[in-house]
């Protein structure tokens, strides 16, 4: 009998625990709005872009990080949740974009991400982790609930685009490779050295 795989939505092996308390995941819905503001802060995450890179391009640096703000607060308000937010207690500690593709124009118009079929894979394009939390398997807890959510709507697949630690030690706000193997996700294609294109399959 071939030994059983295990299942990444579930393996109690893989729970995530920070500082002591397990993280609750949630979507991000208009009434958490706040949350994801405390936890972006006055940069507005990462150099004021408040998550719309993959939506507007390298445009969003030329604008006024409350534009920005003002763009992805619409996205919210507009729904469905663009993606989840990670508590320990009250505290709102990791953000993770999960998305279809297609609501992310900006992945199509990078050479090295370039769509690979016609399959309607949703998309963990980013993350963003409250310093004094990283290295504490927020991120983890997030792809384990980004795939449960996908999932459960219904997702033939789910991509991510994340570096290779071995070749680019650059932080990311896209993830390890690594990070993803973990939990199931095959490389399905390599447009630059550094970057994989990853998908986990249901």
């Amino acid at each position: 009998m071939s030994p059983r795989k295990a299942n990444p939505l579930s393996d109690r092996n893989k729970r995530i625990i920070a500082s002591g308390a397990a993280l609750k995941i949630k979507p991000l819905t208009p009434r958490l709005w706040p949350a994801l503001e405390d936890l972006f802060g006055e940069r507005g995450a990462c150099n004021g872009c408040w998550c719309m890179y993959w939506r507007i391009g390298a445009a969003y640096r030329k604008r006024l990080r409350e534009l920005n703000r003002n763009d992805f607060r619409q996205v919210v308000e507009a729904g469905p949740p663009p993606g989840l937010l990670a508590f320990q207690g009250d505290l709102p500690v990791g953000w993770c974009q999960i998305t279809p593709r297609a609501f992310l124009p900006g992945l199509d118009r990078t050479w090295r991400l370039r769509r690979l079929d016609d399959v309607p894979v949703w998309s963990i394009s980013c993350f963003y982790t409250r310093i004094g939390y990283r290295r504490r398997g927020v991120t983890a807890a997030l792809i384990r609930a980004a795939l449960t959510k996908a999932k459960s709507a219904g997702a033939p697949a789910v991509e991510a685009y994340p570096l290779d630690s071995e070749l680019s030690p650059s932080a990311t706000s896209t993830g390890y490779a690594s990070t993803f193997a973990r939990f199931g996700f095959k490389e399905v294609a390599r447009h630059s050295p550094e970057r994989p294109i990853m998908r986990y399959s249901f």
